[in-house]
């Protein structure tokens, strides 16, 4: 049995000052009720926000090494995340975080829809030193929570990636299918 992974859910919404509840709340509220995964939650609506979020949790959080999923759920397209009425690419993303990740996963909601080639997902990986990025590649009219919990649950068991996404495949292939699901490492 591997040590726990925690969830550090990162989600950007249009005025972190109004009380509106998303649907990613309740659904990482069952990770920890139902399968005992810790998580995170913190909302954001600047580019200003994000960065103090991800900072805090960087260099302010003494169990930052325990967080090994960094969720992040944004609208946007093509690789390209929105925040602000504004778009940033994961490239820029990418250099924020520059050596900061080292062996994190980063997954995506299917707000943004993945759109990665080998060599895009490569560089991400390189410049952030995460172990893997993983999202979505095709628009479905419903949120990924349902496929991200199993994921996430699965994230518990195994620590190969390769492993992780052929039992995720294997007990959801219609839905890994229907959402594209991706991974690159």
């Amino acid at each position: 049995m591997y040590p726990d992974k925690y969830i550090y859910c990162l989600e950007g919404v249009a005025d972190v000052d109004s009380s509106t509840t998303t649907a990613i709340l309740p659904a990482l509220e069952n990770l920890a009720f139902q399968y005992g995964i810790t998580n995170i939650y913190k909302t954001c609506d600047t580019i200003e926000g994000l960065e103090e979020s991800l900072s805090l949790l960087l260099y302010e959080d003494r169990n930052f090494k325990d967080y090994a999923i960094l969720y992040l759920v944004f609208d946007g397209d093509g690789n390209r995340i929105e925040l602000d009425d504004y778009y940033y690419t994961l490239e820029e993303i990418a250099e924020f975080f520059e050596g900061k990740l080292t062996g994190k996963i980063i997954h995506f909601a299917n707000l943004m829809r993945l759109d990665l080639d080998e060599e895009g997902a490569q560089y991400f990986l390189d410049v952030t030193g995460a172990k893997a990025i993983s999202g979505y590649s095709k628009q479905v009219p419903i949120l990924s929570t349902i496929l991200d919990t199993i994921y996430f649950a699965l994230c518990q068991e195994y620590d190969d990636v390769v492993e992780l996404v052929e039992e995720l495949y294997e007990k959801q292939y219609a839905l890994c299918s229907t959402m594209g699901f991706l991974l690159y490492y």
